[in-house]
């Protein structure tokens, strides 16, 4: 089983933890970390992007000029998609994007991605991620006494409100619970953090 230093706020090993290896010591499959990718992100789009037809663009019932004797092409409809202002010939429409990842597929996936972190030693242990006050500076303070960068996953097991808010300056700092955990952030940002809860959470939950 493979054992990592438990860090405080202040940078200082207090302690070591003994990491469950199903969770954190499992075989990558890179074809399913990028089936998750792929799931994460097509997921996330709205598709809403809409363009008019030409049955739908307003005006052009009337022919523009009569059919011969002008010495130009014929036309019926100002409308037409070879026209200014036309309808728009296989254009985006309303659809659905979102891909089905089964919740096995899933856990598995963070398992890999928990995994990839420990072996690339981007990933940290603290023992509590609690602040007196909501203050940026005591996160800008922790990031560079921990020497984790400015691109960070935070990752608790319950939510932890004055760390988000005092952390949510930072472009690259994200915080979430192991509730809302998923592989494409855990792969997304350099650095994973997580509180001594997250683990005991994550090897409670992600373990079957």
């Amino acid at each position: 089983m493979p054992t990592v230093n438990v860090y405080d706020l202040q940078g200082q090993v207090t302690g070591e933890l003994t990491l469950s290896d199903v969770i954190f010591q499992v075989p990558i499959n890179m074809a399913l970390l990028h089936q998750a990718i792929v799931a994460f992100e097509a997921n996330q789009r709205a598709g809403t992007a809409d363009t008019k037809t030409r049955s739908e663009v307003r005006g052009g019932g009337r022919k523009p000029w009569r059919q011969k004797g002008t010495g130009r092409a014929r036309a019926g409809t100002i409308r037409a998609p070879h026209w200014r202002h036309g309808g728009v010939v296989f254009g985006p429409h309303p659809r659905d994007f979102s891909v089905k990842f089964p919740r096995k597929m899933r856990r598995a996936a963070i398992r890999q991605a928990l995994s990839a972190k420990l072996a690339a030693n981007e990933l940290k242990v603290v023992n509590d991620l609690t602040l007196s006050e909501i203050k940026t500076k005591h996160v800008l303070a922790a990031l560079d006494r921990l020497n984790v960068g400015r691109n960070v996953l935070f990752v608790t097991a319950t939510p932890n409100e004055r760390w988000k808010l005092s952390a949510r300056n930072f472009k690259g700092v994200h915080t979430v619970t192991t509730d809302n955990l998923n592989a494409y952030s855990l792969l997304r940002y350099h650095q994973i953090v997580l509180d001594a809860g997250a683990v005991a959470r994550v090897e409670e939950v992600f373990a079957r």
